[in-house]
Order: C-alpha cells, then structure tokens, then sequence
C-alpha cells in the first residue's frame, strides 16, 4: 500500500480546480479569463504531480504499485480500489499530458461559456485518470462510464452546426454497450463474491463457458470504444462536430479505454475465451487497417480523414493484443501511446489553420509552405510519425505489432503490413495538398504562420514524439514486467485447460 494518496491526488486535483472556477469566476470576461488561467495551472499542477509515478514506479516490480484502498460498500464486496502497473502508468500520464496542452489550445478558440468549458475539461481529466487507476470494477464502470457525460457536453454545447446529432450519436453508440460490460460485472461478482479486479484476475474457476459470454459482453462495449470495424461510424462525426481540444483528447485518450479494457480484463481473466475468439478480432482488425485506409484516401474534410486514420491505427493495436506475444503487447501499448500523442497533434495542426480560414475543406487550403513555414515543418513531423518513419514515435509499435502478428500469423502480419502502406498514401497526399503547391486564394495568402501560444501547445508534443521514437526502452523496459507476467498468466491459463481437456478424455 502507498504511504502517501498519489493516485487520488492525480485523479482528484482537477475537481478542485472545477470547484474554484465555479465558485470563484464570474461570468464576464474577466472571469472567462481567469477560468483559463485556473484550468491552466490545475492541469499543469496535476501533470506534473504525475511525474511522480513514473519517478517512483518499479520497473521491476509485475504487480501493482501505489495501492490505495478503503471500503466503500463492505457488505457486497465494493472497494474504493486503486493502483497502477507498467500497463496503465503510461496512459494516466498521456491523460495528464495533453489535458494542459488542450486548455491552451482552446484559449482563443473558445468565446463562449467559457467557464463551464474549462470545467467540462477538468471533470473530464479526473474521469480519465480515475478509470486507468481503478482496481475495482464498480469503481472502474463509474469513471468509465463518466467520461461520457463531460464528452458529451463538449462535442453537443461547443462542436460545429451539427453538434447535436453527433453528440447523441456518440453517446448512445458507446452507452449501448456498456449495459452489456454491466451485466458482465454483475455476473463476475457472483462467481468471484466481490468487484475486486485483481481477485478477478487470480480467479482461476471461471468454465470456458462462462468465459464465452462475459467475453462478449465485455466486447460489445469495448470494441465500440476502440472503436473497431463496423461500429465505428460514431467516430468521424464526433471528431467532425466536436471543437479542437474536444478531437484532441477524443483521439489521444477516450479511444484508448477499450484497448486498455483488452488488457485488463479480456485477457487475463477470460484467457480461453480470448483464446477462441482471436480471429473473429484479427477479421475485424484486418478489415478496419485496410478499409478504413481506403476511405481515408477519398475524404475531403481533414478532420474525417485523420478520424479514419485512428480507426486504421487502431486496428494494429487490437491486432497486437491478441497475438499475445511479447512484441505484440508491447508494440500494441507503444501504438496507443504514439497515437495519443500523434493524431492529438494532428487535430491540433487542423486547429491552427481553421482558426484562420474557418474551414477544414483540403482544397482549400494549398502552398502553405510558402507563408507559414513554422507549420508547415510541425505538421509534417507529426504526418512522418503517423506514417511510421523511423526515429518518430509512430515506427516503434508498428514495427513491434508487425513483428508480434508474423510469429503468431503470417496472413494477419501481411494484411496489416497494408495499411502502413495505405497509411503513407493517405497522409502525404493530404500533406502535398495543404502545405505544397501554389496559394490561389487571397485568404490563405493572408494567413500568419504559428503564434507563440501554439508554438507552445506543439513544442512538448515535437519532443515526446522525438523521445520515443529515438529512445523507446525508456518505455518499453517500464512496461516489460506487467506484460511479461500477463503473457505468463495467459499461456498458463491456456496449457491448465488444455491439461485439464486432456484428462477429460
């Protein structure tokens, strides 16, 4: 257990900052500013209050670290449960990691409401880091579930003209499922006699059958999360309609919870019935890489295009999931991360130039290279990372999924190995179409290159997409002995019912 509340004092610290703006700014513009100015320190306080975990953090250590625990609900077995491994770690940083840079990125782009805002993106930041730290699964359904409320009300209050539609689009698709993951909590709870996620993990009693079902409720509100092939179709219009730092952190986190709840839960508590189902996931995987590629290639709004795009990027994530293998684990979290920091920026590169021109339409826009040099060089470091140029971050998980899908199947491996080309063609045409070539229009000769706040926002992101792409073990070598024992638990989950199987017969 943890001498000192660290992960409630990451999870919580936004809500105070909340509580301060609510209380204490008033609704003029003096204190529309001084709810950015707070919101700006809270979330730059709590990031930094994060670094801790990883300062502290064990590598060496396979369990969790931080524990926190106190009964909640004692007679039906619900705790307040909280801890982290080498898996969550980094996603609780990636959540307090762009939650500053989306406050500053909305600085000027948000006029209205601005005070409700910066608490919808507070509430939002304490949701996120609450559901990776959750140790128990009335705890972890609550923030997971949670993130939909403030989500909802940015994309619905300050997205473009058809907000309310996608909102709702939004949340009904990624609630549908979840009512599934419920009944699936409830049943583990009468088989375990408690909602603790770690005694789930060492249950090892659970009948393939069992298995079967919860596997697939679990995967109804997963998949939909992620999101993965065929309902993925929320996706594009909630990044559509929804403002700059609202696709920031759609992309860079909130995709991330149903790959995460993979890790969590589809595989070490339901190892055989992930077992069986793998192909079904490597289908569907398969299909979105390829197809969603394709249909990147053919929009004409640059925030649907890189909408498609995570869909493709996350297909290699869920890929490299379930050939749990070393390689694929480790490149499928690397992925996650590269992404969230990646399609985070990209959104952000669209941000900038729709803050000028007002629209995201790619002809449009043409030879901004040549009065917006600063852009230009930003936007295609992070278009080269999304491609997976080696050096940048984007190369790592690919190259590591690749490597994990060929010794698990080598038909997955070459499907998938498509994408990165699809991905190349997708990202550079729409890079030559925005940054190279002659300006036509007097509106976007007009345009000025990055100002100092966004130069700001896009330092950091520059740096950490550098750092892991040059220096990767520095988070590899973190992950390497949660992974290490997931794998092990899973392969001697899958060789007992084999054993078992044989002595059957």
């Amino acid at each position: 257990m943890s001498s000192w509340p660290i992960l409630s004092l990451v999870t919580f610290l936004p809500l105070v900052g909340a509580a301060w703006i609510l209380v204490v700014c008033r609704e003029d513009e003096t204190g529309a500013n001084n709810a950015r100015h707070a919101a700006l320190w809270t979330s730059l306080i709590t990031f930094i209050v994060s670094l801790a975990l990883w300062a502290k953090f064990d590598p060496r250590a396979a369990g969790f670290q931080f524990e926190e625990r106190l009964e909640w609900v004692p007679a039906y077995g619900i705790s307040y449960h909280m801890g982290i491994d080498g898996i969550s770690m980094f996603f609780v940083l990636l959540s307090t990691f762009l939650t500053p840079l989306c406050v500053l990125a909305s600085w000027t782009a948000i006029e209205k409401r601005v005070r409700e805002y910066m608490v919808a993106f507070l509430v939002l930041e304490t949701l996120m880091v609450g559901m990776f730290c959750a140790l128990d699964f009335v705890v972890f359904y609550l923030f997971f579930e949670g993130v939909l409320i403030p989500m909802f009300l940015i994309i619905g209050v300050w997205g473009g003209k058809d907000r309310v539609y996608a909102a709702f689009k939004f949340f009904l698709y990624t609630l549908a499922g979840s009512v599934l993951m419920l009944l699936a909590i409830i049943a583990i709870y009468y088989q375990v006699g408690n909602t603790d996620i770690v005694e789930a993990m060492n249950f090892k009693k659970l009948t393939f059958e069992w298995q079967f079902w919860l596997w697939l409720a679990f995967f109804a509100s997963f998949a939909v999360k992620v999101p993965m092939w065929p309902v993925h179709t929320w996706l594009p219009d909630a990044h559509v309609q929804a403002p700059t730092a609202g696709s920031v952190i759609l992309a860079g986190v909130l995709l991330k919870m149903g790959a995460y709840g993979f890790l969590r839960f589809s595989l070490p508590i339901m190892p055989l019935a992930s077992e069986y189902f793998a192909p079904l996931v490597f289908g569907m995987s398969c299909i979105a890489v390829i197809y969603t590629s394709l249909v990147a290639l053919v929009q004409q709004d640059m925030k649907k295009l890189i909408a498609y795009s995570s869909v493709a990027h996350m297909g290699f994530v869920t890929i490299g999931i379930f050939v749990v293998n070393v390689q694929g684990v480790q490149g499928a979290i690397f992925q996650m991360l590269s992404h969230g920091v990646v399609s985070a920026a990209l959104f952000l590169c669209v941000g900038v130039v729709y803050d000028r021109l007002h629209t995201r339409e790619i002809a449009d826009y043409g030879g901004l290279a040549d009065n917006m040099p600063r852009y230009a060089l930003v936007f295609m470091v992070f278009t080269m990372a999304s491609v997976g140029l080696p050096g940048l971050s984007g190369f790592v998980g690919e190259f590591l999924v690749l490597t994990g899908a060929f010794k698990a199947n080598t038909w997955v491996g070459v499907l998938a190995a498509t994408g990165m080309i699809l991905g190349a063609a997708y990202a550079l045409w729409l890079y030559r179409k925005v940054v190279f070539g002659t300006i036509t229009r007097d509106a976007v000769r007009a345009m000025t290159d990055m100002n100092m706040r966004e130069v700001a926002v896009f330092a950091p992101l520059v740096l950490v997409t550098l750092w892991m792409g040059i220096y990767p073990s520095s988070f590899l070598d973190m992950m390497d002995a949660s992974v290490g024992k997931l794998i092990a638990d899973y392969d001697a989950a899958l060789k007992a019912a084999k054993a078992t199987a044989m002595l059957g017969r």
